[in-house]
């Protein structure tokens, strides 16, 4: 099979893949055809109003500032000259503090309409990221991480942009317009009235063009978020890429998705050339006709120069504004195809989240956990169940093991317990409460997890180990690790628990992130401890270090163990052996032994040297 008809796991080829994504990413924009995506904003602004009312007031001093230029210009001209001059002096004054006021005026809006701005921008990144941390896991099953992100940067960004820069841009100029069209009709209905025949021409492009320009901003957006979400798995597994010798495959994957964003930015950005050339050409030819009667309505003497002065920079302010708009109503588009993007994010809502009136577990907890009947199978694999009919029952202070075959749904288990999934059928209790019934995040708080990949973070050793508990103080963490034997190769690093890891902690051997992990887990305090392979990345010297720490902590625990290990399944109370998702025998080590089942049959695989 070619590498363009399929990939190495099997899933589509490179160009199908981009397409599918793509076709889904469309249909989930198709409700984010106008700009009213961007009232979601609203909320965030009325937090604010204060600074929001004086970025208002300052933007329509500013906007007077500027029109009252073509006021004092006309009497500096008009009057001014009258008398040999003598008023000359005056009106340049008035014309000089006209234009202090304009530059304060100017300078105090833009601070408040930035601030706002970057206060409404950074409200919205927090409300986002707190959105996405309670999405569970089978949300991430329909949407990459990479696409997550690339709504938290650069869709934020193009709100950022909008809010600090182009609003206030397309506010003034707005505004601009109003008060230099109403000053035209004063000054001269007749020529005024001309311009006002020009005005559909230059609207025109502005929607013809402007609903291309923002459909193909939001195609351009999702072709750019498949880059950076492929770009963010191949640099995460960057160890696999090269080992597979992949680079060039992965290159060239990420520059054919790079390539097709840019030839939809290039027709976007055509169409975006031509709506500014015609808007322009109208704009200029018509002031440019006005201007022409103005001056021969001078001559004939039905117009002072002054007015005729007043009138051009009126013209020039209004021309200019509908231009900027024009220019503004493409930055207020992309950003409205950006935050459609975010909004589908803050409105998704979690598969797993509190009832309207959780039960609280009992106090003091006891650690006893039940599953009953349980039918699991995870979301987009409903013909594939992971558990079938699942029964387990684990007593307060119990060890069970569980053990079975890759697949069987030991891991599964614990993702249920974890509550990250529901059952579609049966009950899982702990402490006698329905899962289903309880607070999430109260239910995992009874549950120390230690997962076989042990994921830490890119913080200090210190700051890794306090995950597992917040208010735990450096000697308790000291201790923890000393258990979890990682005290020694801690206290190695450059500054020791204040070394930072790097991301994931890629700094650290895979058995020192495992110590890690369960010293985050020793520190937790919780009654149910649940070890997935917990010394699975240990040598044989320090899984049997660790395996003491462990065997401590589940004296004073309920423990659920996943392993292949005999000396971890042989510590266990009781063995649970699972296979197709279902319990298919139980008992200690000798009884499962002497049974000559399932159980026996592995052990004489996994455990023969022992």
């Amino acid at each position: 099979m070619t590498e363009t008809s399929a990939s190495l796991d099997g899933r589509p080829s490179t160009g199908a893949l981009l397409v599918e994504q793509m076709g889904e990413a469309g249909k989930r924009r198709e409700r984010a055809k106008d700009v009213r995506p961007l009232g979601r904003l609203i909320p965030y602004l009325m937090r604010h109003t204060g600074d929001a009312l004086l970025a208002a007031l300052w933007l329509l001093l500013s906007t007077t500032a500027s029109l009252g230029l073509t006021v004092t210009a006309r009497g500096a001209i008009d009057q001014g000259f009258a008398d040999g001059g003598a008023a000359i002096n005056g009106w340049f004054l008035l014309l000089g503090a006209n234009a202090l006021f304009l530059g304060l005026a100017t300078a105090v809006r833009y601070f408040y309409v930035t601030k706002t701005g970057e206060r409404v921008v950074a409200d919205l990144r927090q409300g986002l990221f707190a959105r996405v941390l309670t999405l569970d896991p089978a949300f991430y099953v329909k949407m990459r991480v990479g696409e997550v992100l690339s709504r938290l940067t650069t869709d934020i960004a193009l709100i950022e942009a909008l809010l600090t820069t182009s609003i206030s841009y397309a506010l003034r100029n707005f505004l601009t317009l109003i008060g230099a069209t109403i000053l035209l009709f004063i000054v001269s209905p007749k020529l005024t009235a001309l311009v006002m025949l020009v005005t559909p021409l230059l609207i025109l492009p502005l929607f013809v063009f402007g609903r291309r320009v923002r459909k193909l901003t939001i195609e351009s957006q999702d072709r750019f978020a498949d880059a950076v979400g492929f770009a963010g798995e191949s640099v995460d597994a960057i160890e696999t890429v090269q080992a597979f010798g992949r680079e060039k495959s992965a290159i060239g994957r990420f520059d054919q998705a790079v390539d097709m964003a840019f030839g939809v930015s290039l027709i976007r950005m055509r169409s975006r050339a031509v709506m500014t050339f015609m808007i322009i050409a109208v704009m200029f030819g018509g002031v440019t006709l006005v201007l022409w009667l103005g001056a021969r309505d001078v001559i004939a003497g039905s117009m002072s120069p002054g007015a005729l002065l007043q009138f051009v920079l009126l013209s020039v302010f209004a021309g200019g504004a509908v231009g900027a708009l024009g220019e503004s109503w493409g930055d207020v588009q992309k950003a409205a195809g950006a935050m459609a993007r975010i909004d589908e994010l803050m409105r998704a809502q979690p598969a797993i989240a509190p009832p309207a009136h959780p039960v609280a577990l009992p106090t003091p907890p006891r650690g006893e956990v039940t599953m009953r009947g349980v039918d699991f199978a995870y979301p987009g694999r409903p013909d594939l169940p992971a558990l079938r009919g699942f029964d387990l029952t684990v007593r307060p202070g119990e060890t069970v093991a569980l053990v079975g075959p890759s697949g069987a749904g030991k891991s599964t288990v614990f993702r249920l317990l974890l509550r990250f999934y529901d059952p579609q059928s049966g009950a899982i209790t702990v402490d006698g409460v329905d899962l289903r019934q309880a607070d999430p995040a109260e239910a995992r708080t009874r549950f120390a997890w230690v997962s076989q990949e042990a994921p830490l973070f890119s913080g200090s050793a210190l700051e890794n180990i306090r995950f597992g508990r917040e208010d735990l103080t450096e000697e308790e963490a000291r201790e923890a690790a000393d258990k979890a034997q990682a005290l020694a190769f801690v206290d190695a690093l450059p500054e020791g628990f204040a070394t930072p890891l790097g991301e994931r902690g890629k700094s650290l051997s895979g058995g020192q992130r495992q110590r890690l992990a369960i010293a985050r887990a020793l520190v937790r305090q919780a009654p149910i401890l649940l070890l997935d392979e917990a010394t699975s990345a240990l040598d044989a010297e320090n899984e049997q270090l660790v395996q003491a720490a462990l065997d401590q902590a589940m004296e004073e625990r309920t423990t659920l163990v996943i392993a292949h290990r005999l000396a971890t399944v042989l510590r266990a109370d009781r063995i649970v052996v699972i296979d197709g998702g279902q319990v298919v025998e139980e008992g200690t080590h000798a009884e499962l032994i002497a049974r000559g089942g399932l159980y026996a049959r592995l052990a004489a695989l996994q455990f023969r040297t022992a």
